[in-house]
């Protein structure tokens, strides 16, 4: 990812914050030398000090099958448009503003037929994050439904090997204009903007003392 030195986050903590608060990623492969992307919702855990990121895809996903090459992870969150009527200087250009986290890793492949305590762990692990309430009722049903349902899917957990923050946020900026925007941004009717302009807020009050 480019990322300017401006707008570089490398604190992991708080990017683990923002993957686990904008979960639904989009994973990226390399199947014959196009890349190939799907849209999931992913568990973000710490085990010791490793990163892991655990979901699964349907089997009849191409990209299901390509689970042993390095694949990358993207989370995003909210974005805006920056108009550059609110800068100071007149000759300034339009640009975006917006959080992104890329992750990378090698997944391990979970198969029900090779591993059906992995696949079960991975299971409850989804489901402890999205309904924990859902638990009774999964395991309520039948085994020959159950066991259909995991058939059907190939779960995976990535150790991440490398991690990076991009926090777009008009730090290129002087104090006065990233005030402007942020003052701005949180005044639209739109909730990613006012989304936005918190995260600058936030940003310049920390960077205050």
């Amino acid at each position: 990812m480019y990322r300017p030195t401006a707008f570089q986050e490398d604190n992991v903590d708080k990017l683990i914050a923002f993957m686990r608060a904008n979960s639904f990623a989009t994973l990226v492969s390399i199947i014959d030398g196009v890349p190939y992307a799907s849209h999931v919702p992913l568990v973000i855990a710490m085990q010791g000090d490793a990163l892991k990121l655990i979901g699964h895809l349907a089997k009849q996903n191409p990209q299901s099958q390509v689970l042993g090459n390095e694949l990358l992870a993207i989370f995003t969150g909210a974005h805006a448009y920056i108009s550059p009527t609110l800068y100071e200087r007149y000759e300034s250009v339009p640009t975006w503003n917006y959080i992104a986290v890329h992750a990378y890793g090698i997944p391990k492949v979970i198969m029900l037929n090779e591993s059906p305590e992995s696949m079960n762990q991975m299971i409850n692990e989804m489901i402890d994050t999205y309904e924990a309430d859902y638990k009774s009722h999964w395991h309520s049903l039948s085994d020959g439904f159950r066991e259909g349902m995991m058939n059907g899917i190939v779960g995976f957990e990535i150790t991440v090997t490398r991690l990076e923050g991009k926090y777009k946020l008009s730090q290129n900026r002087s104090q006065v204009e990233q005030h402007n925007v942020s003052s701005m941004l949180l005044q639209s009717s739109d909730m990613a903007a006012r989304a936005v302009g918190a995260e600058m807020k936030q940003n310049l009050e920390a960077n205050e003392y």
